[in-house]
C-alpha cells in the first residue's frame, strides 16, 4: 500500500468520526516520518551499496560450527547463520541429495571452502 493510500485510509477514518483529530496527526506524522526514513536508507543503499557490503560481511562471517556437527559442521554453520535449526538443513541437503544429486556437490564443496571457526 502506498504512502498516499494510507494517508486516504487515515482521512476516511478521520470523516467517519474513528479517529479524533489528535489521532489523525499522530498517525499522519508517523506515516510520513516512516516513510522519509525508509526513503532515507533505500537512498543511502544505492549510493553506497551497504546492503551488498552487510550481506558480504556475513557470508564471510559463515564458518563451520563443530560443536553441532555430525560430517563437517556445515548445517550447523548454516544454522547459526541463518536462526534456523541445523536439522532443517540436514533435511534439506538430505532431500536434494536424493532427488537432484546436488546436495552432495554442495556439501562437499561447502566442507572443501568453508573455514572451521
Amino acid at each position: 500500500m502506498s504512502i498516499a493510500e494510507e494517508i486516504q485510509r487515515l482521512h476516511h477514518l478521520h470523516q467517519s468520526g474513528a479517529l479524533t483529530d489528535a489521532e489523525f496527526a499522530l498517525a499522519k506524522a508517523k506515516l510520513l516520518s516512516s516513510s522519509e526514513a525508509e526513503a532515507f536508507s533505500q537512498s543511502a543503499g544505492q549510493q553506497t551499496g551497504s546492503g551488498t557490503d552487510t550481506s558480504l560481511q556475513q557470508l564471510n562471517q559463515f564458518r563451520r560450527f563443530k560443536a553441532d556437527a555430525w560430517f563437517a559442521g556445515i548445517c550447523g554453520g548454516l544454522a547459526r547463520m541463518t536462526g534456523l535449526d541445523s536439522w532443517i538443513w540436514r533435511l534439506l541437503f538430505v532431500f536434494f541429495s536424493c532427488y537432484f544429486g546436488a546436495g552432495i556437490f554442495a556439501y562437499l564443496l561447502a566442507w572443501i571452502f568453508i573455514p572451521e571457526e
